[in-house]
């Protein structure tokens, strides 16, 4: 069978997409997840889809690697360094957590006494001035054993611009290494600035033993299944990769399944006809959201996964809140309701679960008012939820304390929450100078469809799009991102009467080296596409900006030189401040390479509603949901089979198995030519 299924394995439920490439037919499939071992919500879904022997590819989206980083349960690993750099780790940028006073509580992933120092040392140029003694290398590293150490990082100072003494190192320390979880810092990030070099190679190595061990964990469970097919791994960046890889550069799948999901969302928006959307996916947890501009996904060279663990390699531009389902609502000290960060996750779960939880969440304030069906939750976990459990426990943490009515507690608790997703959203477009009347939201995710009234007249947005599946959106990403890798190399030029053969032949080696890693993945792709950029600056400056070069490899050569260099500098740097600084020398620090493997086209219109679909099928009834402080009879159908062109006005429940879609009632929804449903303002058109 040609059949690829994505998996999203998120804290409450794992959402699954099915897609026969052959006969071009689809299902999809939400199971709870199980935390601690999510292989058994994986296998779960799988076989919702028949035999997991008949797949011939599984594509993931985990969080695994990111909440190791937030939860500070990685391994416990070991740095080899330049002797009198050991404590690049701690004294960061000399930031601080807080702006104000001269205290903190920062501690580094390494303990102190697990960075050793050796004897060599390489300068800013390459120039070998000592090098490293492989005996003293092989020492260190069994210290580091003997002190419990699960993975080693090796980083040395300037190891950017000749990496022989680290690549010697590595070596000999892989000698007496007793496991693969061993790396340098010139194969995860040959990139100028020490700190950041140092903190991607350690926290690479921080999750090597953890997503190490959870990749041969559902390797062990599928090949168990007798699965023989593909299984590769999103990347932070929106791009996959092999598993293989994965288990080299964990550190490239923080914030993976959210890739998936705004990679899904901006091709379902494109596909659409809308270029500008702002995503939200919100989960049992967390509510992440990412800009799309121009139908172009935001990268970011640099991303800090929480204070001082600062990750620099691509990725998608998230900005993450825990507010999400499972957000516990409270009163706090200072008699403030608070939404979250706390979460009930999938285990105990909303106190509707009735699974042992007593505080409210989220989700409870949502069944509470109607908005979620008590009688037909979502990813059939449960036959029903308890309403009356939550309506206890809103009272009781929330309505007594507050002294308002169980209903207003409700209420208030999902305007607490509206409000953070509000700031996030204003976060990543007002904040940015993106008038968000010019975007789109696309909310997604088990949770997501119920708010979006409530985001669009906060923020002020064009109006929203919802999948067609939107609780399974992040799974979808995975069946449709392309095949991905990226490569940095610093080089510190400067452009005027440079050696452009030198750099076009560095280009070439790059985006050979590059390819080569989409071509071992094993997915079927239409043709490799290879994309340059160079960080550049003006003499003297020391931040860079991103430059895109109008350039590929075609037959050896990219054909780059230094008057396309100067424009597509310009052009960046204008973009960015408005004016250039004529007279002043250019400069190029990094050169950054990805090929970018791209899968066959997914058509989203086998998406669409079929002939079944019609007003008079979708209809389900009415019943109370509450709106503004007072009871409102609402239209409830079922989502699927709204037929294209149907047009819905608020207030309605649209619902379907894996998520609630919300129309409030100055609000009305239509059904596009895609399935999607597009919410709007009365007497407005998105």
């Amino acid at each position: 069978m040609s059949a690829i299924v994505g998996v999203d394995v998120g804290g409450t439920f794992t959402d699954l997409f099915f897609y026969d490439e052959a006969a071009r037919q689809f299902r999809t499939a939400k199971v709870p997840s199980n935390r601690g071992d999510e292989a058994v919500g994986f296998l779960a879904g799988l076989r919702s889809f028949g035999p997991v022997a008949r797949l011939s590819s599984i594509v993931h989206g985990t969080t695994v690697g990111t909440n190791a980083l937030l939860e500070r349960k990685g391994g416990r690993i070991g740095l080899i360094t330049t002797a009198g750099f050991r404590d690049v780790l701690e004294m960061r940028r000399r930031d601080r957590r807080h702006t104000w006073g001269l205290w903190g509580d920062f501690v580094p992933v390494v303990e102190r006494d697990m960075r050793l120092e050796v004897a060599e040392r390489t300068l800013a140029d390459g120039t070998l001035r000592r090098a490293v003694d492989p005996a003293e290398v092989a020492a260190a590293a069994r210290a580091l054993l003997g002190r419990g150490a699960e993975a080693l990082a090796i980083c040395f100072i300037n190891a950017y611009a000749n990496p022989a003494n680290e690549l010697a190192a590595l070596e000999a320390a892989t000698a007496v290494w007793p496991n693969g979880n061993i790396e340098c810092s010139a194969r995860i990030l040959p990139e100028i600035r020490e700190f950041e070099r140092t903190s991607t190679t350690v926290l690479n190595a921080y999750l090597q033993p953890v997503v190490g061990g959870y990749l041969a964990k559902l390797d062990a469970a599928l090949q168990g299944e007798g699965f023989s097919g593909r299984f590769h791994i999103v990347q932070s960046n929106g791009g996959v990769m092999s598993t293989d890889t994965a288990r080299r550069l964990p550190v490239r799948t923080a914030l993976s399944g959210p890739a998936a999901g705004v990679i899904a969302a901006a091709a379902i928006a494109r596909a659409a006809g809308f270029p500008n959307v702002i995503t939200g996916d919100l989960g049992g947890t967390s509510f992440d959201v990412s800009l799309v501009v121009e139908g172009a996904t935001a990268l970011a060279a640099q991303t800090t996964i929480d204070f001082g663990l600062v990750v620099r390699t691509p990725m998608i531009e998230i900005t993450t809140i825990g507010a999400g389902g499972g957000s516990i609502a409270h009163v706090d000290a200072g008699g403030l309701l608070q939404v979250g960060p706390e979460s009930a996750g999938s285990r105990p779960g909303p106190v509707c679960y009735g699974q042992g939880n007593t505080r409210p969440t989220l989700t409870d304030a949502n069944v509470v008012l109607g908005r979620i069906n008590a009688e037909r939750p979502i990813g059939g976990k449960l036959a029903r939820l308890d309403l009356e459990a939550a309506r206890a426990a809103i009272a009781r943490h929330v309505a007594e304390p507050l002294g308002l009515e169980v209903m207003a507690a409700a209420e208030a608790i999902v305007r607490v929450a509206d409000a953070r997703m509000a700031g996030a959203i204003r976060l990543v477009s007002i904040e940015r100078g993106h008038d968000p009347g010019r975007f789109v939201a696309v909310p997604f995710g088990g949770g997501g469809a119920l708010h979006v009234g409530a985001l669009i007249k906060e923020v002020g947005l064009k109006g929203a799009l919802v999948p067609r599946y939107p609780g399974v959106t992040s799974a979808l990403g995975c069946v449709i991102a392309d095949i991905r890798h990226d490569q940095v190399q610093t080089l510190n030029l400067s452009l005027g009467g440079m050696d452009v053969a030198a750099l076009d032949r560095r280009m070439v080696a790059e985006a050979v080296a590059a390819r080569a890693v989409v071509e071992a993945a094993g997915l079927t792709v239409e043709g490799i596409d290879t994309v340059f950029e160079l960080d550049m600056h003006y003499q003297g400056q020391t931040h860079t900006v991103a430059v895109p070069l109008p350039v590929t490899m075609d037959h050896g050569t990219t054909g780059v030189s230094e008057a396309i260099i100067q424009a597509a500098f310009e052009k960046a740097y204008r973009r960015s401040f408005s004016r250039l600084l004529p007279g002043v020398g250019m400069r190029i620090v990094n050169l950054r390479t990805a090929a970018i493997g791209r899968r066959p086209h997914f058509d989203l219109a086998a998406l669409a509603p079929g002939a079944e679909a019609s007003m008079e099928a979708a209809r389900l009834g009415s019943r109370q949901v509450w709106f503004a402080g007072q009871w409102h009879e609402a239209a409830v159908h079922d989502r699927l089979l709204l037929p294209i062109g149907a047009e819905v006005h608020g207030p309605a429940v649209l619902e379907q198995p894996d998520a609630t879609v919300l129309i409030d009632p100055d609000l009305k929804a239509r059904v596009d030519a895609l399935g999607n449903v597009i919410v709007e303002r009365l007497g407005e058109t998105a």
